[in-house]
């Protein structure tokens, strides 16, 4: 049976309300009947008077009564869709530049003027141009350097002008020194454990100076395949006794949820990358922030899809809370470890918050 929709659900005052509030993701639409337009709750234009104020289920059905769509708030989503396409393109030609196009190449490639189009971009990757480049050519040094070439070697190959640039911004392009990066862990111990939690398996691994890895669900050759991607030439071996309290604390995490994990950590980012978990660890447990707030408290509000990136390659899932980030929308959005276990910690945590504050 199709779902009765939220317009037949509630008064037509709370809809009101939501317009007043401007509710990002309500599941309606409102149009102004002096103005002949349709608009999300959430557009930025002056709020029309209640007498005024007419509500619809769907752009057709607004457009049935004879409104246009708002040119601000595009409810149809056509300017949107367009914008994402020219990002998407400008996207794919920085990445397959040896050099850094400039802005004047990028604007005239997508046909609109150098300011239009630098905040398309910004809008739509967190990052302008110039910065995406850099973190472009950051990845091809990381891959180079991890598949042992030398540094001066993959710092030409990446597109860097000098090995002492990279020198000096390396904690931002790599989060580690080249070396370390091209060493991939070689001369490094790792020990792993597996575990059974009230969820599922998960796996834990840590080097001398913290946990490194916290994986749930996959198989065991899934886990250690990922922690060797991470680590490539370090002497992975399992040692349940070394671990036993690291296993301890995972899984008396997932029975009683605290704001994060108390364990030494090993975490290997970018500058930006460090700020975004250090960030989630102040997520109460019990709350939810979506990417936009996470991106606005790491102190970058524009940076929503970069934000978005840290939290997916977050390695040490519960010591680092990423399950605690949503979509704008109230939506799960997606999960390393699967939406259901996102959806079911969420839930546990929400039910041992309101128990404790009761």
């Amino acid at each position: 049976m199709q779902d009765t929709h939220i317009i037949d659900r509630v008064s037509e005052e709370h809809l009101w309300n939501q317009v007043l509030a401007r509710q990002a993701g309500a599941a309606f639409l409102y149009a102004v009947t002096t103005m002949g337009v349709y608009c999300r709750p959430a557009c930025p234009s002056p709020r029309p008077l209640r007498k005024n104020t007419r509500f619809f289920r769907s752009p057709p059905e607004a457009e049935a009564a004879g409104f246009r769509a708002c040119k601000r708030c595009d409810p149809k989503g056509e300017r949107a869709r367009i914008a994402q396409e020219v990002v998407r393109d400008a996207s794919a030609f920085i990445e397959s530049s040896e050099a850094v196009p400039s802005l004047d190449v990028l604007a005239k490639r997508s046909g609109y003027s150098r300011f239009h189009f630098l905040r398309m971009f910004r809008d739509h990757t967190g990052l302008t141009p110039r910065a995406y480049a850099e973190a472009v050519r950051a990845l091809r040094l990381h891959a180079s350097l991890a598949d042992g070439n030398r540094v001066i070697d993959a710092v030409a190959e990446a597109g860097f002008g000098s090995e002492s640039r990279v020198y000096e911004h390396t904690a931002t392009l790599l989060g580690m020194t080249p070396g370390a990066a091209r060493r991939g862990g070689q001369g490094e111990r790792i020990r792993t454990a597996f575990a059974d939690c009230p969820f599922c398996l998960f796996d834990a691994a840590a080097t001398e100076k913290g946990v490194c890895f916290i994986g749930f669900a996959e198989p065991d050759d899934a886990l250690m395949a990922d922690l060797r991607r991470r680590f490539p030439k370090a002497s992975v071996s399992t040692d349940d006794a070394a671990l036993a309290g690291t296993v301890r604390a995972v899984v008396d995490f997932l029975r009683e949820p605290k704001q994060a994990l108390d364990l030494p950590l090993d975490l290997r980012g970018t500058a930006f990358q460090q700020r975004v978990w250090r960030t989630l660890c102040t997520i109460p447990a019990g709350e939810t922030r979506s990417y936009a707030e996470l991106a606005a408290m790491a102190g970058n509000p524009k940076a929503v899809r970069a934000v978005a990136r840290s939290c997916a390659t977050n390695p040490v899932s519960l010591a680092v809370p990423c399950h605690r980030v949503i979509g704008s929308d109230g939506g799960l959005t997606g999960y390393r470890w699967g939406v259901a276990r996102k959806q079911a910690l969420l839930e546990q945590e929400r039910t041992l918050s309101a128990a404790s504050d009761s």
